[in-house]
């Protein structure tokens, strides 16, 4: 079985995300290949698609979000996502037992004794008539029935039980606005996918497919890390006919599209400026192909990373009008002409000036 070293996976990984070569694609088209951008701070998928597309314009995405073709929500791990509304309506059936056991696992003790079907049903009552509305509200409307339940514990429940999405302006670009939700079905006009009453699993099937387009060669373990859903063993399985098989250097079975990139190790990478939370960090259980396991947990801190020679190398901020830049490690003089010149590139998106800074390389 042939071994792909982590500078192989590095490439193959940055192929697949986008951010090897900048992609002409739509940007509809990619949120759909990337199977949804990380969106627990709003601004941040815009960083994310102008670092993956050579013509982006954030009203592009910011129409997207009011034309109901993508949507704020609930998904992947439990964090918000945007995806386009196909993917939602197709995935959403298959994400909620694992939505309600997430939610369980932080407020198991507050909803002892609550019955999670009926706290549902009333929350669908509330929300029934497809006006938006806030957390607070929902509970405001159902707290009654639960009047020892801490209000948190409901309102965090209702939006794992129930299949919302979080209403414009939340999300678009330059817009501060707060979390309304509001029923996937009254927003989209459309009825979520069944799951299939056999005990197949089509759904899980074209999830592995797709994740191994965006972010393979991968192990089962990255791929759970990725979606956080129980019971893709078996639709791994069902799938592995059409999958080449390949090992790391640990000796780790990757499973990938036979079709799929797979570039040269050597093949020059860019910098890259990714947002907070990007998946292609969080994207895998062994993060080792993009970071060092010294800085894994920048990638849970909500910090925003610069990639050099394909790597995280450092994060970056913005202060006032400037896009500052920390090393984590020495930044090389022929790479810091790169990253001063993408930071720039960056400042003019976010402040419209291109002031960047980059504050002393650590020493080691």
């Amino acid at each position: 079985m042939p071994v792909l070293d982590d500078r192989a996976l590095n490439r193959a990984a940055l192929a697949r995300q986008l951010l090897l070569d900048r992609s002409d694609l739509p940007a509809s088209d990619a949120v759909a290949h990337l199977c949804g951008l990380q969106a627990q701070e709003p601004q941040e998928p815009f960083v994310g698609l102008w670092s993956r597309l050579r013509a982006f314009d954030p009203a592009e995405l910011s129409d997207l979000l009011t034309g109901r073709r993508v949507v704020r929500t609930h998904l992947m791990r439990r964090t918000v996502h945007l995806v386009t509304a196909d993917d939602v309506l197709a995935w959403r059936a298959r994400h909620t037992a694992m939505l309600r056991q997430k939610a369980l696992g932080v407020y198991r003790r507050d909803l002892d004794g609550v019955d999670l079907d009926e706290l549902a049903a009333a929350g669908l009552a509330v929300l029934g008539d497809g006006r938006p509305r806030t957390m607070a509200e929902m509970v405001d409307a159902v707290a009654g029935r639960w009047p020892d339940v801490p209000r948190r514990a409901l309102g965090e429940m209702l939006v794992s039980a129930l299949p919302t999405a979080q209403a414009p302006p939340r999300g678009v670009w330059r817009e501060k606005a707060g979390v309304r939700n509001v029923l996937l079905t009254s927003w989209l006009g459309r009825e979520i996918d069944p799951l299939p009453e056999d005990d197949t699993d089509p759904v899980g099937q074209a999830m592995v497919r797709r994740y191994l387009a965006a972010y393979g060669p991968a192990t089962t373990a990255d791929l759970r890390a990725w979606c956080g859903l129980a019971g893709l063993r078996a639709a791994v399985a069902a799938v592995r006919g059409e999958l080449v098989a390949f090992r790391d250097e640990r000796g780790r079975e990757l499973l990938d599209l036979p079709g799929a990139p797979r570039p040269d190790p050597d093949t020059p990478a860019p910098v890259r400026f990714l947002p907070a939370f990007d998946n292609a960090i969080l994207g895998y259980n062994d993060r080792s192909r993009i970071i060092d396991d010294a800085h894994r947990g920048i990638s849970v801190a909500g910090e925003r990373a610069v990639l050099v020679d394909g790597r995280v190398c450092a994060t970056w901020t913005v202060e006032a009008d400037t896009v500052v830049v920390s090393p984590l490690n020495r930044i090389a003089k022929t790479d810091r002409h790169a990253v001063e010149e993408e930071g720039a590139r960056l400042a003019s998106l976010l402040t419209g000036g291109d002031r960047v800074e980059i504050i002393k390389s650590p020493e080691r």
